[in-house]
């Protein structure tokens, strides 16, 4: 699969995703403990699918850290709330720096300047949640949002990709 309709693809994926979540973000049910686990492990799938057409050893820890991520929130999930914030930050820092360097490495090709922001922006997005969870009242309501936001990133990223 082409990068660029891999990007068109992750961008559709964070829309549903975001919406469902949103829905269900007041509490932690089934629903909302399957997609929070679903989240990294799509990243997981896109990041095979990524490292087949460009083999950039970088995608293997990707791939390590998504995968350890959706573990960490099945196990995080029984916790509550305020445990599924403190991995799902520790996964966004650790998956951005990856997406900043798969980013920058690939900077030559145009497209990618949004996935190098968007990579910092994780890393960032990733401390807010990790000190949400020390508030009372804390959501998943906010990880619908950053989903939404990555997946304006990733459809920056393709529309610039079809321009080269």
């Amino acid at each position: 699969m082409p990068l660029r309709r891999l990007y068109f693809l992750r961008f559709g994926f964070a829309l549903v995703w975001a919406a469902l979540l949103f829905t269900t973000a007041a509490n932690l049910g089934p629903l909302s403990i399957a997609l929070l686990v679903l989240y990294p492990a799509f990243d997981v799938a896109a990041a095979v699918i990524d490292l087949r057409s460009s083999r950039s050893p970088v995608l293997y820890l990707n791939i390590a850290i998504s995968g350890l991520g959706a573990i960490g929130l099945a196990i995080a999930s029984a916790s509550g709330i305020p445990a599924v914030l403190r991995v799902w930050g520790a996964w966004a820092i650790a998956a951005g720096l990856v997406q900043l360097v798969v980013g920058i490495n690939r900077r030559r090709r145009d497209g990618h300047w949004p996935m190098i922001l968007s990579g910092g922006l994780s890393v960032g997005a990733g401390t807010s949640f990790i000190l949400a969870a020390a508030k009372d009242g804390a959501t998943l309501s906010n990880l619908a949002g950053y989903a939404i936001l990555g997946g304006i990133f990733f459809l920056i990223a393709a529309l610039r990709l079809g321009r080269q």
